[in-house]
């Protein structure tokens, strides 16, 4: 599951979740434009994958489309995996998902991860614009996983085929916020990603769930867990905390339920209330977002690393200016081996 130019920090790998956020003042084609620039230096730099989240109406997130961006940017890219963090699999067709994966890993062999998850990525509404019944949902996520890994199979049992897909093995990830799809990968001996990067709260125990019910698979002889983190590098500690309050700003808009584009940097003092503050500090004040320069970024994911276990870490790294962000990825670039 490594790419072939993979470089280590202290001997696990590190990757790249990239939301394809637009700016404010930007566009969907700046936001594609900017993401095929960073997954290239990423590719350079030794960086094992980057992945892409399926998400819908959202005004500052462009991957909804997830296997077109990932097409995309596998056909700039060399040796770097590329792969989906997640697709949301109630929202489709199993075997359209099969057919897409299956397209990817004919045209990219070897480089291509699928990544799953069961919430909606959206709202309710548009959940029912995407699926049409919402009866049908995450109540079926484990039926509609061994589906794909059926489609996927040298000999599917269906009647109907995935083409491309029959035989191309697609590396499948379970993600998840919570304990369900820290069961259900160890139940079917698959790669697990925990969302520590917005949902700090429940990492241990998931991660605990996941090795203690863990069963050796064809694909898999022992877990495999990835927690994301936020991290934001920056040459000065000052600096990294002032790029810092454009997430504060992406998560401020989320809870008051007003999801816009990605803001620039300014004083969070005079956004928001001290009730707001505490709120989204419960996120973001955490072990998986790290705010620093160089020292303090090491330091810090050190800690988090032995903390957790990980045998991988997943960086998102949302920040508005894209020289700065790609400044962020160069200085943890840096301190891989």
């Amino acid at each position: 599951m490594l790419s072939k130019n993979v470089k280590k920090f202290n001997n696990i790998p590190l990757s790249i979740l990239d939301l394809a956020q637009i700016n404010e003042g930007g566009t969907a084609r700046e936001s594609f434009l900017n993401s095929v620039d960073i997954a290239q230096h990423a590719d350079k730099w030794g960086f094992n994958r980057y992945w892409f989240a399926e998400h819908h109406n959202m005004p500052g997130i462009a991957s909804s489309a997830t296997s077109v961006i990932i097409g995309h940017v596998a056909s700039q890219t060399k040796d770097i995996r590329v792969g989906s963090g997640g697709v949301m699999l109630p929202n489709h067709a199993t075997l359209v998902i099969a057919e897409q994966f299956g397209t990817l890993e004919a045209l990219f062999p070897g480089r291509i991860d699928l990544g799953l998850g069961r919430a909606p990525g959206t709202d309710q509404m548009t959940a029912f614009a995407l699926r049409r019944n919402l009866n049908e949902g995450v109540e079926d996520f484990p039926m509609q996983v061994n589906e794909l890994q059926d489609y996927f199979s040298d000999e599917p049992r269906t009647h109907v085929k995935a083409i491309p897909g029959k035989g191309a093995h697609v590396p499948l990830w379970l993600l998840g916020s919570s304990g369900f799809s820290a069961q259900l990968a160890a139940h079917k001996g698959l790669p697990f990603s925990f969302a520590s990067h917005f949902a700090p709260d429940y990492l241990f125990d998931a991660l605990k769930l996941y090795r203690d019910k863990f069963e050796a698979s064809e694909s898999l002889e022992k877990p495999h867990a990835m927690p994301a983190v936020n991290i934001i590098a920056a040459d000065t500690q000052e600096k990294a905390e002032y790029l810092a309050s454009s997430q504060q700003q992406q998560f401020l808009s989320l809870r008051r339920n007003q999801p816009s584009k990605f803001q620039p940097p300014r004083d969070m003092e005079e956004v928001w209330t001290e009730t707001e503050k505490a709120a989204v500090g419960k996120t973001l004040d955490s072990p998986a977002t790290i705010i620093g320069d160089s020292e303090s970024v090491k330091r810090q994911l050190e800690d988090f690393i032995e903390q957790t276990g990980a045998d991988e870490i997943m960086i998102a790294s949302a920040i508005y200016d894209h020289k700065e962000r790609l400044r962020s990825f160069e200085i943890l670039s840096e301190m891989m081996d």
